[in-house]
């Protein structure tokens, strides 16, 4: 029993270092994503930039779960401070409170329900609560930080914040249904990641990721195309 007790123990530790060196690999992805995606949104809010690294964050939330994401989300956060955010900790708690907002909502509904179905509520709910999240933190953290009346941010809220925080929450659901696949079929190959059973019957579940991957497109146009008109290039 003891030799058994032994070879489990070894097993679970060397599965606990794999998951911790995924954990920062995903967190390094996501922080690369930071330096090299910095696009402002919303016309004449410059500091309002959409960034990709939930992407990276949520689809390690439906891999190793929820509590994985906020630690995450934790360490991508606090790495911007110290090194090219200007917002400093401010900055540092509402990015915490956007991801964890999205990528942990999302991964807790995933893991309720391991499911195309659940992966997809997963993330209209992970929008839904990000973006109510921020237009409260909003109003409460952002005149602090940019020294204005809280009637200036309330101004605000409907024209710049709302549409902002959808149309990124848009842009990671649709992004993490087209990259989530690939890379944990990837990792699978590897034998990084086990098999999960749900998600093991493949020819059932084949035409829901193709019809997943034609919504997240159209999902992407049409966010192309609010851009666009929202910054009068069409």
């Amino acid at each position: 029993m003891s030799t058994k007790s032994s070879i489990q123990n070894h097993s679970s530790s060397k599965l606990n270092v794999r998951k911790l060196v995924l954990l920062a690999v995903f967190s390094a992805m996501a922080f690369i994503l930071v330096l090299v995606v910095n696009i402002p949104i919303v016309p004449g809010v410059e500091f309002l930039k959409y960034e990709p690294k939930d992407v990276i964050i949520t689809i390690g939330a439906f891999l190793f779960g929820p509590l994985e994401s906020i630690l995450m989300s934790v360490v991508v956060s606090f790495i911007e401070m110290v090194t090219i955010s200007t917002t400093g900790p401010i900055g540092m708690i509402m990015n915490i409170v956007s991801t964890v907002g999205f990528a942990t909502i999302a991964g807790l509904i995933y893991r309720k329900n391991h499911t195309m179905k659940g992966a997809v509520a997963g993330l209209i709910c992970g929008v839904a609560s990000m973006t109510i999240l921020m237009l409260l933190w909003n109003y409460l953290i952002t005149p602090l930080y940019m020294g204005v009346p809280r009637e200036t941010v309330v101004q605000m809220l409907m024209p710049a914040f709302l549409p902002f925080n959808l149309i990124k929450g848009a842009i990671n659901a649709a992004f993490t249904m087209i990259l989530y696949k690939p890379i944990v079929t990837a990792l699978r190959k590897t034998g990084l990641v086990g098999e999960s059973a749900s998600m093991s019957k493949t020819s059932s579940n084949h035409s829901k990721q193709i019809w997943s991957i034609i919504i997240s497109v159209f999902v992407l146009a049409t966010v192309a195309l609010i851009l666009l008109v929202m910054n009068h290039v069409i």
